[in-house]
Formats: structure tokens, sequence, C-alpha cells
């Protein structure tokens, strides 16, 4: 069954809007890190702080989605293009407040369009492909992070750009990305707009299924730290710049070849059989990540990592999918991702704590630790199962 063309369109959108993003988020470990002598502390504060900005935003911005009648395209434009006017101003940025305020604006950009986007793309979509469209999705997304990281490699090897001028050439292809939005993407407003007065969808008022699994994914979201971790590692262990920069791009290749037959084969097996394996293989190879200190099984450990964890995006995505009814269906991806952001900042400051005290290896192997208990926590407690097909 072929994939409806608002999600195609929605792909392209998440194509060229991550090449900007990854031309800039894999320099933000360097830039602190060389520019302005600080460590892993301030990147999770960094990390956590931008993702919890935006945790607030989520929630509302897919209730307000559902109060004007599944009308999900305006927050999703005004998210998109506020990321891509704050993003190439890190490239001005002096110091780290400066980086941590404008990741956070980049940030509630990623808030305002990030439910009404994945709630727009199930409207469109018959429940037996949903795995596959947010898979497709993913993979597009991925590929574009492949892209922006190759580009800024290429153009810091052989030119003599400096980092703050190829973090301002993200601008173009955010620019493409607003525009592709803008004329490719077409909604079906298929309920009755309720108006600013329809409250939130309310904890309580989630499916029990539901509730167990966002708080699953939750916990599991504790020990989840960002991937620009793993850049910091490769630093730490000597290597340049542009070598840092292929391995974000190798990282984000190996996602975006798994990330479409994760979704399909989540549209023919129970989802949680998945996003079990995805999370499984994040707990072993970030405990390679604190067992191997050889550079080069960073790379093979990396693609590793990047293999299983596109694998599981679709498929986490499309449970929540399942659970919510159409009309509730923003605030049920805002709830996921709130409960993503609410846990960015002790997750964030978790790893970088045990990083500056205790040593990457300690940060790794917990990280691992918390992605096994969640996996048990989910075969046992949380294990999803379809609630809603609407």
């Amino acid at each position: 069954m072929r994939l409806p063309r608002t999600v195609v369109a929605l792909g392209l959108v998440a194509l060229f809007n991550d090449l900007a993003s990854e031309i800039v988020v894999p320099l933000i470990p360097i830039l602190l890190s060389t520019t302005m002598g600080v460590g892993p502390v301030v990147l999770g504060l960094v990390e956590g702080v931008a993702d919890a900005v935006a945790a607030f935003l989520k929630l509302w911005s897919g209730q307000r989605s559902d109060a004007l009648g599944g009308r999900r395209k305006g927050l999703t434009l005004a998210g998109y293009l506020l990321s891509n006017l704050a993003r190439p101003l890190l490239g001005l940025a002096q110091g780290w407040g400066m980086i941590l305020v404008l990741r956070s604006i980049d940030r509630v950009g990623k808030g305002l369009r990030t439910a009404p986007r994945d709630a727009l793309i199930a409207d469109v979509t018959a429940p037996r492909i949903r795995g596959y469209a947010y898979g497709f999705n993913r993979a597009l997304d991925n590929a574009g992070a492949v892209a922006g990281s190759l580009l800024a490699a290429g153009v810091l090897t052989w030119s003599q750009t400096k980092l703050a001028q190829v973090i301002l050439l993200s601008a173009i292809p955010g620019a493409i990305a607003v525009l592709t939005l803008l004329v490719g993407v077409k909604e079906t407003h298929t309920a009755k707009a309720h108006g600013d007065t329809r409250p939130a969808l309310a904890w309580g008022a989630l499916s029990r299924g539901m509730r167990r699994y966002l708080l699953v994914v939750g916990f599991f979201t504790l020990g989840r730290a960002s991937e620009t971790f793993i850049v910091l590692l490769g630093h730490e262990r000597g290597a340049p710049v542009v070598e840092l920069l292929l391995l974000w791009a190798a990282l984000n290749a190996a996602k975006a070849t798994t990330s479409t037959l994760g979704g399909r084969l989540a549209d023919q097996i129970p989802r949680g059989i998945v996003v079990g394996v995805s999370w499984l293989a994040f707990a072993v190879t970030f405990w390679l990540f604190a067992l191997v200190p050889v550079q080069q099984a960073l790379w093979l450990i990396t693609v590793g990592y990047g293999l299983f964890a596109g694998f599981g995006e679709g498929a986490e995505r499309a449970v929540i999918s399942d659970f919510a009814t159409q009309r509730e269906r923003g605030a049920a991806f805002g709830w996921y991702n709130f409960v993503l952001g609410l846990a960015a900042i002790p997750g964030g400051l978790l790893f970088g704590g045990l990083w500056h005290y205790y040593g990457n290896a300690a940060a790794f192997a917990a990280a691992g630790v918390i992605a096994l208990v969640s996996v048990v926590l989910l075969r046992g407690w949380a294990w999803p199962r379809v609630a809603a097909s609407s």
C-alpha cells in the first residue's frame, strides 16, 4: 500500500530540516569543549534543558491541534520556522549560556511541531501501515542527518570555513524544509473545532495500558542520553573534528537503513517486540561503549547502536497512534513527547554527572542498566496492545 502524499511531503520536510540540524548539533559538544572550555556536565545541562523546555509545549500543541478540529499544519509550520530561525544563530554564540538559550529556542520549535506532525501522519494513514509511515519519516529524518554531517565535514575539510560559518550555512536547507511544508503538506479535517475551551487530555483519561507504556518510555529516557555524548566520547579519545562528523554521519546512516524496515515489521508482528529488541540493543551497545576503549571499536559500536536505534523508532511512535482515537490523537502524542522531555533534564544531568565524577565508562554502563530494566518493565508490566485504530 502506498504512503499518502502528506506523509511523503512530511518525510521530505524531515530530510531537509535534519540536514540543517545535523550541520549544527554534532558541532555543539566540540564548541563547548574546545572554544568555551566546558565539559560533559554543561553538555548534559544544555541538552537536558533544551528538551525539557519543549516538553510542555509538546503537550499543549498536541491538544491544541485537537481543539482546532485536526488543523495541525499551522502549528507544525510555526515549529519548523522557529527552529530554523534560531539554529543558525548558534554560530554567533560567544558563551555556553547563549548556546543554552538558542538551543532551547530551537527545541521550543520542536515542541510546537512534534505532536501535531505525528498526529497528522496518523490522521492521513491507514492503521495497518502506520508503522511503515513513521518508519519512513524517521528514515528520511536520519538520511538528512547523514547529509548534514557529511556536508559539514566536507566544508571543513576542503575549505577554510570556520565552525561558526558552517553553522550559519544551516539556514539554507532549513529554509527549504519550511517551504516544502508550506507547499507540499495537505491536511484533512474530519472533526469539529472545539475552540480554546476544550481541556487538555488529562493523564487519568489515558487508558491504563497507555499510562504504563508512557511511564516505561519515560524511565528508559532517563538512560537514553543525547547521542552527542558519543561525539564527546570520540573527542576525548583524540578523534579530529572531521572524523567526528563522519562518525555522526555513520550513526545516522545506520539509523536510516533500518527505520523503514523496523516500522514495516511493526505492522506485521506485535510492536512491543520491535521496541523491546531496540531497547535491549541499546543496553548492549552502551555497555560496549563503556568496556571497549579502542578508537576503532567506537565506529563499529556506533554503527551497531544506530542500526537498532533506527529499527525501533517507528514502532515506538506507532504504539501511541494505536492507543488514541482521532479526536485525542494530538494530545496523546503530546503526552508521549511531554514524558520524553520531562525525563530529559534528570537524564542529561545524570549521564553528564556520572561522566564528570566517575568517567565516561560509568555513564555508559549506567545507561545500559536503565535500558535493560526498561525492557523487563516493558515485557512484564507495560506490553503494548492495540487499543484503538480509528
